[in-house]
C-alpha cells in the first residue's frame, strides 16, 4: 500500500495546498513594487509615477477595493492606468469607487481587452499552447464570436471627468506645477486595436519627458516606441506570468514578450535605440482564474530621476 500509493498521495496533497495557496492567500498578498528609473534630463526633480494595470475587478473584492483606494496615500506626482480594469460586466462602480481617491491626482490610461470585454471561461492549458505555436490573442487565433461587451464607455467618462487624459491610439500631455509630462499611447494589441501610424513621430519638442504607455507589450509596440526614442516604455497584461515556479520564474506571458521580461523594468532595443520598459504584474486575475502562484499582486511605484 505504502509503496504503490504513497508518492501520488503526497503529489496530491502538496498540490492541493498549492492550490489552496495560491486562491486562498498570495491573490489577495497585495504589494507595492519600488523601482527607480534614470530617464529625465539633468537638474530636474524626481517624479513619482504610480502605475496600476488588470484589476480585473469583480463584484465583491473588498479587500481588493480598499488596498487600490489605500495607494492614494503614496501621493504620486501622477497616475498611469495600463488597462484591464474588468473581469465583470457589473464591476464599473467598485472600480471607479477603488480607483476614487487615485482619480484626484492627474494621470493618464489606456484600455486592454477586458476593459472591452467580458471574460470568457477557458483551459488556462491553453496558455501554454498558444505560446508553443507561437499564437497570442487575436494575433494567431480566430476573432472572438458572441463575447459579452463591458460598459467601458462608463469607465472612459469617468476617467475623462476626473481628468485622466485617454491615450488609446492618443497623445496627450500632463503639466504639473511647471513641468510638461508628453505621453504616447495605444490601444490593445492584444486584440489588434493598436494603430502605431496614428501616434508616430517620436517624443514631442518641448516637453520635460516623454513617455510611452500601452497595455499588452507585444514587440511590434516595443520596438515602434523604442525606435522612436521614448526613454520610457510602461505597459501591463502579463500578470506577471500569473502561475510561476519558484527560482525559475514565469512560464508565460500571454504575448510575444520573453519570459525573462513578464514583469518589473528591463530594456527595450529596436533600431539602435534602447528604452527602459516596465511591465506591471497587475493586481487581479481573470475571474475564472483567481489563483496567482510566487507571482503577488502588485501596484509600482517608479521614481524617476536624472540620467548620470
Amino acid at each position: 500500500m505504502r509503496a504503490r500509493y504513497g508518492v501520488p498521495l503526497t503529489l496530491t496533497a502538496v498540490g492541493a495546498a498549492g492550490l489552496a495557496y495560491a486562491a486562498g492567500i498570495e491573490v489577495r498578498s497585495f504589494r507595492l513594487r519600488r523601482v527607480t528609473v534614470p530617464v529625465l534630463p539633468r537638474g530636474m526633480r524626481p517624479l513619482r509615477v504610480l502605475q496600476v494595470s488588470d484589476i480585473h475587478m469583480v463584484s465583491g473584492q473588498r479587500k481588493k477595493q480598499r488596498w487600490l483606494q489605500s495607494l492614494a496615500g503614496l501621493r504620486p506626482d501622477f497616475v498611469i492606468n495600463t488597462g484591464d480594469n474588468l473581469s465583470d460586466p457589473e464591476g464599473v462602480p467598485e472600480t471607479l469607487d477603488a480607483l476614487g481617491p487615485l482619480m484626484e491626482f492627474p494621470g493618464a490610461y489606456v484600455f486592454g481587452s477586458n476593459d472591452y470585454y467580458g471574460p470568457k471561461l477557458r483551459n488556462p492549458a491553453r496558455y501554454l499552447f498558444e505560446r508553443v505555436q507561437g499564437r497570442h490573442g487575436l494575433n494567431g487565433n480566430a476573432p472572438v464570436v458572441g463575447a459579452v461587451h463591458n460598459p467601458w464607455e462608463e469607465l472612459r467618462d469617468a476617467f475623462d471627468a476626473a481628468g485622466w487624459v485617454g491615450l488609446s491610439n492618443c497623445r496627450g500631455r500632463l503639466k504639473l506645477e511647471g513641468i510638461e509630462i508628453a505621453l504616447t499611447g495605444l490601444d490593445d494589441p492584444h486584440i489588434k486595436r493598436d494603430r502605431y501610424a496614428e501616434v508616430a513621430g517620436g517624443p514631442e519638442s518641448g516637453a520635460d519627458l516623454s513617455l510611452a504607455v500601452v497595455h499588452a507589450p507585444y514587440l511590434r509596440s516595443l520596438d515602434a516606441f523604442a525606435a522612436d526614442g521614448y526613454p520610457l516604455i510602461l505597459a501591463g497584461h502579463t500578470h506577471g506570468g500569473q502561475l510561476c515556479i519558484p527560482f525559475y520564474g514565469a512560464l508565460v506571458t500571454n504575448c510575444d514578450l520573453d519570459p525573462d521580461r513578464v514583469k518589473g523594468l528591463s530594456t527595450h532595443t529596436a533600431a539602435g535605440r534602447t528604452s527602459f520598459l516596465h511591465v506591471s504584474a497587475g493586481c487581479g486575475t481573470n475571474r475564472y482564474t483567481p489563483v496567482r502562484f510566487a507571482c503577488p499582486p502588485e501596484a509600482t511605484l517608479l521614481t524617476l530621476t536624472a540620467r548620470p
